[in-house]
C-alpha cells in the first residue's frame, strides 16, 4: 500500500513588533477586521532612509578639438574616482596573474597525439579560409607559418604539406612585381589599394616559405643528421618540386631551380637525386615561354663548370629534353606548301544557318573583328621572337657545355656529349663545323684501338683489357655517335656543295666505319642498350654496359646506331659506284654473322640501297660481267682500293639457307629489286 505523501508546511515569520499597530488582547481596541478602515500602513515605509543615486553628469561644457571633433570634458572628481579604480584594477590584474602563473604551472601537459589532432584541425581550418577567400584572410600565412615551427616533426610535415597546396591555389597566373616609389605615392582606388597589399603580402610569405624549404633540404645533408630530419628535408623537397612544376612562371623561380641544383651536385644518387632529375626534365618538356629552361640549362652548366666535368652522365642527358629540339628543328618542303588545315572551308560539311543581325550591329562584330586579329597578330608575333631568342640563348649555352667537355676529354661523358650533338647538330653554326670534326676525329681515333679486329695488333680488346680503359663505359658507342653526328652536321643540305665550299673531309668517318664493320658483326653487345640484363664480362677491366648508369635517353643499341651511320653515308644518291659496290659486299659478310634481328635490318637497308643504286652495282649479282681485275680484299683499309667489283655476291646463296623465315625472305626482296632494276 503507497504511503500518502506529507502535506508541506510552510515557515511564517514572527510578526514585527514596531509595524503592529494593535494587539489582539489589549483592551479598548477593536478586532482587525472591524478597524481595517483606521490602519496607517505606508507610515513605516516613509520612516526607512532612502537610497540616493550619486550622479556622474559632467557640468563642464564639451569642447571642439583642432581636428574638428567634440570631445566632453570630466570633472576632476571623476578623475580621482578614475585614478582609484586603475589602482585597484592594477592589484586585481597582478593578483589575476600571479594565479594564471601558478595555473600555468598546475596545468598537465598535452599528449603528442592530442597536438597532432588539433594541429590537423586547425590546419583544415586556416586552409578552407584562405580556399575560400585568400585575400580576406591573408593573415592566414602567417599563421600557417608559426605552425611549421613547431618542434614537433609530425606538425611541421603536415604544415608545410599544407601551405604548399594553399599556394598552389592562391597564387595568380601572373609574375608580382615589386612596387616602386611612384606606385606608393600614386592615388588609386580602394579594391587595388586591396590587391596591391594581398600581392605583397602573398610574395613575402611566399619568400619565406621558400627559404623554409631550402633550409630543411641542406640541413639533410650532414652526415649527422636525424631520421626526423631526413624525413622533413623528403617532404621538403616534394614541395619545391611540385612548386616548380605547378608555378613555374612565379616569383622565385631560380631559387626553387638552385635547391635542385645543388642536390643534383652531390655525390650520392639516391631516390632525391632521381626526384630532382626527373622534375627538371618534366619543367624542360612542358615548358612553353622559354623562361624556365634558359633558369635551368645556366644554373646547371654553372653547376657542371664548377665540379669540373665530374658530374652524373644523368644530368647532359636532361639537355636532350629541351622543347627547342622540336620547335627549332622544323624545316620546309621542298615539294609541296604547308598550310594550316582549316575548318570552315571543309567540302563536306553543310554551310550554317546564317543568323540575322542588323546594319548596326554587322558593322560593330566586323569592327570587332578586325582589332582582335590585329591583337592577336601582335602578341603572336611578340610571343614568338621572344621564345626564339630565349630558346637560342638556352641552344647556345648547351653547346658552349658540350664543346667544352669534348675539348677536356671527359670519359664517362663522351657518349652523352655526342648523344646530343647527335639530335642538334642541324642547329650548329656552320661557322663551328671545322673545329667539331676536328674534335670529332680526335675522338674516333682514340676510340678505334679499343675495338680494332687486327689479330697482329697489340691494340686489340683482349690485349687492351690490361692497359688503358676505353674513353666510354660501352667502345661501341663513341665511334658510332661521332660519325653520325658528322653526317647530321650536313643534313637538310647539299652535301657536296656545302662540303665544297666549308672545306669539310667527311672520308674519314666513311673509311673509319668501313674497317670496324667485322667488329661490329661480331661483337657480342651489339644489340644490347644500357637497360639490357646479363652478366658482366669478368676478363675486362672497364665496367660492362650492364653496371651503367640507368638512364632514359641512350636506349639505342649500336646495331640502331650502325644501322643510321649507314643510311647517311649510303642513301644520298652523289655516293660513287665503288663505294656503295665495297659496303654492299661487306654487308653481305656481315650478314652471315649477325644476329636475326640486325641481319634482318641490315638487309632492309640493302634492300632501300638497291632501290637507289642498283644500276650502278648490278654486276655484283652478274658472275660474267665483272668490270674489275685482281682480288677483292675485304681487310683493306681503303674503300676504293678494296676491288669490289672483282668480286660477286655469292653470300645470297648462304643466307637463302638461313634458319629464320625472314631473314631468307629479305634476301629473296634485294634480288628482287635488283632484276627489277636492271
Amino acid at each position: 500500500m503507497a504511503v500518502a505523501r506529507a502535506a508541506k508546511r510552510r515557515k511564517l515569520s514572527p510578526p514585527d513588533p514596531s509595524t503592529q499597530l494593535f494587539s489582539a488582547g489589549q483592551p479598548g481596541r477593536r478586532d482587525p477586521p472591524h478597524s481595517a478602515a483606521e490602519w496607517d500602513l505606508e507610515q513605516g515605509y516613509e520612516q526607512r532612509p532612502r537610497k540616493q543615486k550619486k550622479s556622474n553628469e559632467s557640468t563642464r561644457l564639451p569642447i571642439k578639438t583642432a581636428e574638428g571633433l567634440i570631445e566632453k570634458l570630466s570633472s576632476p572628481e571623476e578623475e580621482k574616482s578614475g585614478e582609484v579604480d586603475s589602482i585597484f584594477s592594477s592589484s586585481d590584474e597582478s593578483e589575476s596573474e600571479t594565479d594564471e602563473t601558478n595555473q600555468e604551472e598546475i596545468r598537465p601537459e598535452v599528449p603528442v597525439q592530442q597536438q597532432i589532432i588539433e594541429a590537423k584541425e586547425e590546419l583544415a581550418r586556416i586552409g578552407t579560409l584562405l580556399g575560400q577567400d585568400p585575400e580576406e584572410h591573408v593573415g592566414g600565412f602567417r599563421k600557417l607559418a608559426e605552425i611549421a615551427s613547431s618542434a614537433n616533426p609530425t606538425i611541421k610535415k603536415l604544415a608545410l604539406a599544407t601551405q604548399l597546396a594553399v599556394y598552389k591555389d592562391a597564387i595568380p597566373g601572373y609574375r608580382i612585381r615589386p612596387l616602386g616609389d611612384t606606385d606608393i605615392s600614386e592615388k588609386i582606388s580602394k579594391d587595388v589599394r586591396r590587391l596591391r597589399s594581398f600581392e605583397q603580402a602573398l610574395v613575402g610569405n611566399y619568400q619565406t616559405y621558400i627559404k623554409e624549404l631550402a633550409k630543411h633540404v641542406k640541413a639533410s645533408d650532414s652526415n649527422d643528421a636525424s631520421e626526423a630530419t631526413a624525413s622533413i628535408a623528403a617532404v621538403s623537397l616534394s614541395c619545391v618540386c611540385a612548386l616548380l612544376l605547378a608555378v613555374p612562371h612565379f616569383n622565385f623561380r631560380n631559387d626553387l631551380i638552385k635547391i635542385l641544383i645543388d642536390k643534383l651536385s652531390g655525390k650520392k644518387r639516391d631516390s632525391d637525386f632521381t626526384k630532382c632529375l626527373e622534375t627538371l626534365e618534366k619543367l624542360f618538356r612542358e615548358d612553353d615561354d622559354g623562361n624556365p629552361s634558359l633558369d635551368g640549362v645556366t644554373q646547371l652548366t654553372k653547376m657542371i663548370k664548377a665540379r669540373d666535368y665530374r658530374i652524373d652522365e644523368s644530368l647532359l642527358n636532361t639537355f636532350l629534353h629541351l622543347r627547342l629540339l622540336s620547335e627549332l628543328s622544323s624545316r620546309g618542303s621542298q615539294n609541296r606548301i604547308d598550310k594550316a588545315p582549316d575548318d570552315t572551308t571543309t567540302t563536306n560539311s553543310k554551310k550554317p544557318k546564317r543568323e540575322f543581325r542588323t546594319k548596326k550591329q554587322r558593322k560593330i562584330l566586323k569592327e570587332r573583328k578586325a582589332v582582335e586579329k590585329e591583337f592577336s597578330e601582335a602578341s603572336a608575333l611578340v610571343n614568338h621572337e621572344e621564345r626564339e631568342r630565349l630558346q637560342s640563348e638556352t641552344l647556345k649555352m648547351v653547346f658552349v657545355c658540350y664543346f667544352r667537355i669534348l675539348k677536356t676529354r671527359v670519359p664517362s661523358l663522351t657518349g652523352a656529349v655526342l648523344e646530343g650533338l647527335a639530335k642538334y647538330a642541324h642547329l650548329i653554326n656552320q661557322d663551328f663545323f671545322g673545329d667539331l670534326l676536328e674534335a670529332l676525329k680526335d675522338l674516333v681515333s682514340t676510340s678505334s684501338s679499343f675495338i680494332s679486329d687486327d689479330p697482329d695488333s697489340e691494340n686489340t680488346i683482349e690485349n687492351k683489357t690490361t692497359t688503358t680503359a676505353p674513353s666510354s663505359k660501352d667502345p661501341l658507342r663513341p665511334p658510332l655517335l661521332a660519325t653520325t653526328t658528322a653526317f647530321a652536321l650536313l643534313e637538310g643540305q647539299d652535301i657536296a656543295r656545302s662540303a665544297t665550299s666549308l672545306n669539310l673531309d667527311l672520308t674519314f668517318f666513311t673509311t673509319h666505319l668501313y674497317k670496324s664493320l667485322h667488329t661490329y658483326a661480331l661483337h657480342p653487345d651489339l644489340e644490347l642498350s644500357s637497360r639490357s640484363l646479363r652478366l658482366p664480362d669478368p676478363h675486362t677491366s672497364y665496367p660492362s654496359p650492364s653496371t651503367a648508369i640507368d638512364n632514359k635517353i641512350n636506349l639505342k643499341t649500336p646495331s640502331v646506331l650502325l644501322l643510321r651511320a649507314l643510311s647517311s653515308i649510303l642513301l644520298p644518291r652523289s655516293v660513287p659506284p665503288v663505294r656503295v659496290a665495297a659496303f654492299v659486299k661487306q654487308l653481305f659478310i656481315c650478314s652471315l654473322h649477325l644476329p636475326e634481328k640486325s641481319a634482318q635490318a641490315v638487309l632492309g637497308l640493302l634492300n632501300q640501297v638497291m632501290k637507289v643504286h642498283g644500276r650502278k652495282v648490278a654486276a655484283l649479282w652478274n658472275t660474267e660481267e665483272r668490270k674489275g681485275d685482281g682480288v677483292f680484299d675485304a681487310t683493306r683499309g681503303d674503300v676504293e682500293g678494296s676491288n669490289p667489283f672483282a668480286s660477286t655476291v655469292w653470300e645470297g646463296e648462304l643466307l637463302r639457307c638461313h634458319y629464320v623465315p625472314a631473314v631468307r625472305e629479305a634476301v629473296k626482296g634485294v634480288e628482287r629489286v635488283v632484276r627489277e632494276t636492271k
